[in-house]
């Protein structure tokens, strides 16, 4: 808090004029003379204004004076120290600021101290001038500044920046000492619903109020900070995995046991708590921040208002690496054009004529395996790969029909597409770059994307109809699409999953499920398509209960050859198949 800057000026002129008390008292100021030699301080103005809990001998000298200084008593002899070291002999000005406490009872006073220092014969500081006066309202200001730029503004508690500074304190202590620290996440359940059912402003005040029931709970030496809109976060000290059982159901009660009274009425909630133990299974802040939230998530997962510590998993942690391996695979793979597609055949349920085939996606790996979807498509949802899958896809799709005129293929869109807007601009130019390829393509939809918004998905099928596309519900009957909604999105086809299917010959429950489902279909106008046929039988039946079309093992597996050669010689061999 110091500064000195040289001012040359002649070591003989070491006197300067007295300042005027009348204008110091004026502007709340004091000045003085400090001998150094002596130590004898001498004052004008208003010091004993200034000063007025503080007797006048306890002013007459620089050490009694100094011991009335915060944070440091050598914060004045400091200052000149460090300027004589860098101004040389001379005059020096400086300036400081330091608080000063008349009794250990009294409230602080900040004063801030210009002046100058004049060197003796020796080029040390002998005599300094200066003036003094209080400043409680800037260095107020300055607390308040620095507060904030800490603490969240909501709570008032440490913001995430600091409170992830602390726990890296907080673990750097605890390895050094070898203790042990646990660090909590604690997330509130459900608050979307506050703030859509209450507002905004309601939502702030049970965080603010669950703040303070949490801090009321920790003990001291325990820190608190606001980690992200609805989560805190807690850093334990020497708190063992038993302690944080224990101080977990102390936090939890604190939000569940009382009800948070708002300016709309009281709310009530429960919160879930993520914990991980440092530096035994978090060696820095960033792996205890990344574990807690995977304990918070299995807890949220488990059951709304629970505590999961966190323990390492073999299972997990392979799997991990089995997400990065094929991660890398899938990119890689898409850079370099080696997903392909596979065909499985969708042929007319009476003639066993082929309709049209199903589009399934494929990836060659570098060892000459081919993975199929089950081993791509989830992954590639979990980490965000699935809209690249799928435009590529959609790229190929549109590429075959385009080579192959008179056949109609059909592929699957993950959830995530119905609402991609690039994916949509992708077929948009696809289709006027290919005039007349959109008639011979069927969209499949899972019927769970269906669920959620039903406007929104009344839109995407409203779209690509416009186009000229087809739309078919995939895996009807694994969710809870009523046929309402079917006709009320307008699809052109169903598909019944293969679920119910696969065992229609030798159960009753599912042959009295899809003979329903089929007769339904057939009185709103939709096609039917019977997924899983395993064998003749079923082929049949489903036949007789008026199902449009069937795929499954007994009609072909999927092939990686291309569809069109069947539309011929394999048309044939396929209705030669079905009279035999």
């Amino acid at each position: 808090m110091s500064s000195a800057a040289p001012a040359p000026r002649s070591s003989t002129a070491q006197t300067v004029t007295a300042p005027d008390s009348l204008l110091l008292s004026l502007l709340g100021q004091a000045a003085f003379v400090w001998d150094l030699a002596s130590d004898t301080l001498s004052w004008t103005g208003r010091a004993a204004e200034l000063f007025q809990d503080i007797p006048a001998e306890t002013l007459a000298t620089g050490a009694s004076f100094a011991a009335l200084l915060e944070p440091s008593r050598h914060v004045r002899s400091d200052a000149l120290l460090n300027g004589a070291a860098t101004a040389g002999p001379g005059c020096v000005p400086y300036r400081i600021e330091y608080g000063i406490r008349a009794s250990t009872a009294a409230p602080v006073s900040w004063i801030e101290e210009t002046g100058v220092w004049f060197a003796g014969p020796d080029g040390r500081p002998a005599r300094v001038e200066g003036i003094v006066r209080i400043n409680n309202e800037r260095h107020a200001r300055d607390e308040q500044l620095l507060k904030l730029s800490q603490h969240d503004p909501l709570t008032g508690e440490l913001n995430r920046t600091h409170l992830i500074g602390a726990l890296a304190e907080a673990i750097e202590e605890a390895t050094r000492f070898r203790t042990s620290l646990s660090f909590m996440l604690v997330g509130l359940d459900h608050l979307a619903r506050v703030n859509d059912s209450f507002g905004f402003d309601v939502a702030d005040e049970v965080i603010s109020t669950i703040a303070g029931r949490i801090r009321n709970r920790l003990r001291a030496g325990d820190q608190l900070g606001r980690f992200s809109g609805n989560k805190f976060g807690l850093v334990l000290k020497n708190c063992t995995v038993d302690d944080a059982h224990i101080a977990a159901e102390r936090f939890l009660a604190a939000v569940r046991d009382e009800i948070v009274p708002t300016k709309s009425g009281p709310v009530s909630l429960t919160a879930s708590i993520g914990a991980v133990s440092a530096p035994r299974h978090a060696r820095t802040a960033d792996e205890a921040i990344n574990r807690a939230q995977e304990a918070l998530a299995a807890a949220k997962h488990r059951r709304s208002g629970s505590f999961a510590m966190w323990r390492p998993n073999v299972e997990r942690d392979t799997q991990r690496r089995v997400n990065i391996r094929v991660t890398d695979e899938i990119v890689t793979a898409l850079n370099e054009r080696r997903i392909v597609l596979a065909y499985e055949p969708v042929v007319d349920a009476s003639s066993r004529a082929p309709a049209f085939h199903e589009c399934l996606v494929r990836m060659k790996t570098d060892d000459g395996q081919v993975l199929f979807a089950p081993d791509i498509v989830p992954v590639a949802e979990r980490l965000g790969l699935i809209r690249l899958v799928d435009h590529r896809v959609l790229e190929l799709v549109v590429a075959e029909l385009a080579a192959a005129p008179g056949v109609t293929l059909s592929l699957n869109i993950s959830p995530d597409t119905t609402i991609d807007a690039d994916w949509w601009a992708g077929i948009e130019s696809l289709m006027l770059a290919h005039p007349g390829i959109a008639e011979r393509l069927i969209v499949e939809i899972t019927e769970t994307v269906a669920i959620p918004d039903l406007d929104e998905v009344r839109g995407f099928v409203n779209r690509l109809k416009t186009l000229g596309a087809k739309i078919a519900i995939d895996d009807f009957g694994a969710g809870y699409t009523s046929f309402r909604n079917l006709r009320a999105l307008g699809v052109d086809i169903v598909k019944i999953d293969g679920a119910f299917v696969q065992n229609i010959a030798r159960s009753a429950d599912d042959r009295a499920f899809v003979q329903t489902l089929i007769d339904l279909a057939r009185r709103l106008g939709i096609k039917t398509v019977a997924e899983w046929v395993q064998d003749d039988e079923s082929a049949q039946l489903l036949r007789d209960w008026g199902c449009d079309y069937i795929q499954g093992r007994l009609i072909g597996l999927a092939s990686q050859q291309r569809p069109w050669p069947l539309a011929a010689e394999a048309a044939a061999r396929l209705a030669g198949k079905a009279v035999n």
